[in-house]
């Protein structure tokens, strides 16, 4: 979004006539200058979604009064559900951990290097090995060990925690525990997962290893929104490399573990951007 001052509106609602000419008529009307749109209509389910951004520099409306009046005047009369941003509100991330390293320094670097327009104040692992990484770049790293006895009791702890800290969304970069539904739900369409793409064929512990003895020819990578339903929320971003009869599982490894942290970084990308729209359990994925 670089320095302008910017709004996305995200939109999705019951296809009908008017519906692109209302938006940006209503935007005009308010001096705004449209700087990109994207929309998409799904003919099965008839149903419409939107992606638009529009200058703010010569916009009438005060910040404040835009959601009101775009609710008054267009989005309650077409049954709308929208949600609008503004480019300098910054994100506020938390990052789940446990033991495996990848996925988080790749997601550091990145955060280090200033790519990413967001904030990383708060860190939380199952374990304490990956603490020094985040308390490197100061952030703050919460350790709160996970046992079938005191998983209720420990995610009340990370949800005040996450309060405290005033955090937008959640990375889980390979943290391996199974969050329950009831915390997913303080956070719907705002936990961003990662796992290989060989659910359900290779499931388990060591999909690579399974993978490697049936010879696959394609390893992948998926990132989704996390659901009630384990590894079947809506996908945000999936990839595939090849891999040779010639590769040990250790290549497996390698090359699989490099997949999931560029298809993890690029599921944060749109999220951040705001290019990503939940229908049902599937995700429509603008730009």
């Amino acid at each position: 979004m670089g320095d302008k001052q910017s709004a996305i509106l995200l939109i999705s609602c019951p296809d009908q006539k008017g519906l692109v000419s209302s938006v940006t008529e209503f935007i005009f009307r308010h001096g705004g200058n449209i700087i990109d749109l994207e929309q998409h209509v799904d003919s099965d389910e008839r149903h419409f979604f939107m992606r638009i951004e529009l200058d703010l520099a010569e916009f009438s409306l005060a910040r404040g009064e835009i959601g009101d009046r775009f609710k008054a005047d267009v989005a309650t009369r077409m049954g709308m559900q929208w949600t609008l941003y503004f480019s300098d509100v910054i994100p506020r991330m938390a990052v789940y951990v446990s033991r495996y390293s990848h996925c988080l320094f790749d997601i550091l670097s990145r955060y280090q290097a200033g790519d990413w327009q967001v904030e990383i104040p708060l860190l939380i692992s199952n374990h304490p090995d990956l603490g020094a990484a985040a308390e490197s770049l100061g952030i703050d790293y919460h350790v709160l060990p996970i046992t079938p006895q005191n998983r209720p009791e420990q995610e009340q702890r990370q949800l005040a925690l996450l309060q405290d800290y005033n955090i937008d969304f959640i990375v889980l970069a390979r943290y391996m525990q199974v969050l329950s539904e009831d915390f997913i739900r303080h956070y719907p369409s705002q936990i961003i997962n990662i796992h290989h793409s060989f659910l359900p064929a290779f499931p388990g512990a060591k999909p690579y290893h399974s993978a490697h003895k049936r010879g696959v020819k394609l390893i992948g990578a998926t990132s989704h929104y996390a659901t009630a339903d384990l590894d079947a929320g809506p996908i945000i971003e999936q990839d595939v490399t090849h891999v040779r009869h010639t590769d040990s599982v250790t290549d497996l490894v390698r090359k699989g573990q490099d997949l999931e942290k560029i298809v993890l970084s690029r599921a944060i990308w749109r999220h951040l951007q705001r290019q990503v729209l939940v229908f049902r359990n599937r995700t429509i994925v603008f730009g």
